[in-house]
């Protein structure tokens, strides 16, 4: 009976956890909302004023341009491009999320980069190849790493998980993709154990012929 009353306990506690780490998670998604419209307000006002969500959001415009398109002069192109759209975009903004507006803006911007060169343009590979091969471990901290990584996912998959990286939320996700919430989980569950069995050497049930 103690055993059961311990066990018991136990669950309540871990659901009151996780129930706190829940709404600290919310509360934080808030803030966050909170501020970002105080400065989208501010912005649309005077154009001056777009500073600081530029300072906020650059660098994981930036990463998640890189991600997807593996070259450093391309992704500082479509960060630019792209805070030119939203900028120009401000007047018509009616999300409720400012981060997700942004990289559903950034998802089209990069789609269209990847189109032009699907038709031909030439674009320089940036940076010398390593002297050593890392460990996949190593391999997958860095930003190489993780495009290499990347690379070996379907582009749906592949979509998700550098939103996801970029920090954007499930829900942003799907907006910025046009997916539901509940496909763009599945990606990613499904692209978490892809990547997994490759750093392991596996081999995936969707990697056989």
């Amino acid at each position: 009976m103690l055993g059961l009353q311990t066990a018991a306990g136990d669950r309540q506690s871990g659901d009151a956890t996780a129930a706190g780490d829940r709404q600290s998670g919310d509360a934080a998604a808030a803030t966050d909302a909170d501020g970002d419209a105080a400065l989208v307000a501010a912005a649309c006002a005077d154009p001056a004023a777009f500073a600081p969500l530029y300072a906020r959001y650059l660098r994981p415009v930036y990463r998640y341009c890189y991600l997807r398109l593996g070259d450093r002069v391309a992704a500082e192109d479509a960060t630019s491009e792209i805070f030119v759209k939203a900028l120009a975009g401000l007047p018509g903004y009616r999300d409720r999320s400012f981060g997700g507006w942004l990289f559903t803006i950034a998802h089209n911007v990069v789609t269209d980069t990847m189109r032009r060169r699907r038709l031909g343009a030439p674009l320089e590979v940036a940076g010398d190849p390593a002297d050593t091969a890392p460990t996949p471990e190593q391999a997958a901290l860095t930003a190489e790493g993780r495009r290499a990584l990347l690379d070996l996912l379907p582009e749906d998959q592949r979509a998700v998980v550098t939103l996801r990286l970029a920090g954007l939320s499930g829900a942003e996700i799907a907006r910025a993709l046009g997916r539901s919430l509940g496909a763009v989980k599945s990606l990613q569950f499904r692209a978490m154990a892809r990547l997994r069995a490759s750093l392991s050497g596996e081999e995936t049930s969707n990697d056989r012929p």
